[in-house]
């Protein structure tokens, strides 16, 4: 695409930190490395090639100045009906692209999700599933996806004092799908961040597409930091990619 052309489209990406986090108190400022978890991504969105317009999403006036302090901009305070455990992306992404277009007259075409706890995202990750949406018309959005680590097909649901496969028979074709080789299961995947929609389909159809595409990034680009083991796993991966080893401090004063 012709840089003219790159320049007349309108894409918002919006960074979601909520507070509230219960595996790790104020998961989202926490620092990694020698900065703030949402600041990665943040910086991976500076770079796309693509993303006219950045974000950042949060309930929380405390992680709102420090989103300024570090140049994200966060315009508005994310209603706390919208930063709930049972809140969707589809809520806040939605309340986003619905305040630039009132407050700054701006319409996106295209908005992407991306989550502070994606710190391993690059920019040619967005940039990739924005052009998927580009070269195909007719698809909804866009999101990365990678291998998953542990098979569907080999995950367990308790039954009173038994096991019982978390996938059903009628899914499988098989009784017991957990002790079948890995090689005879079908490929399945995980996705990741970033996910890009079209603005019709989240603001008019109300979701986050049907229609997707993918695209595939290797296991060790992706860490969704959920608990610490997840936060040493991703320390670990960007160690290896930058080549410095964390502080150990959190970012919440900073």
């Amino acid at each position: 695409m012709s840089k003219k052309n790159t320049q007349k489209l309108k894409v918002l990406g919006v960074i979601g930190a909520r507070s509230g986090s219960k595996g790790i108190p104020d998961k989202n400022i926490k620092r990694l490395l020698d900065k703030p978890l949402f600041l990665w991504v943040a910086e991976a969105a500076r770079k796309s090639r693509f993303i006219s317009r950045l974000i950042f999403s949060t309930d929380s006036p405390a992680y709102a100045a420090l989103a300024k302090r570090h140049g994200v901009d966060a315009p508005f305070l994310r209603p706390a009906k919208l930063a709930r455990d049972t809140s969707t992306d589809w809520e806040y992404l939605a309340h986003a692209a619905r305040w630039v277009e009132e407050n700054e007259a701006w319409k996106p075409d295209i908005i992407v999700r991306l989550m502070s706890t994606s710190p391993l995202c690059r920019p040619e990750h967005i940039d990739a599933c924005i052009e998927l949406l580009l070269k195909d018309p007719p698809a909804e959005a866009a999101r990365v996806i990678y291998g998953a680590t542990h098979h569907p097909y080999k995950m367990w649901r308790t039954s009173g004092n038994y096991l019982s496969p978390a996938v059903p028979r009628v899914v499988t074709g098989h009784t017991m799908p957990a002790f079948l080789p890995r090689q005879a299961l079908p490929p399945c995947f995980v996705h990741g961040d970033p996910i890009a929609v079209r603005y019709d389909t989240l603001m008019r159809k109300r979701s986050m597409g049907e229609k997707i595409r993918y695209h595939l990034i290797p296991r060790s680009e992706a860490v969704d930091i959920n608990d610490e083991v997840d936060f040493l796993l991703a320390e670990i991966l960007l160690w290896k990619r930058i080549g410095r080893r964390s502080s150990g401090k959190d970012d919440a004063t900073a």
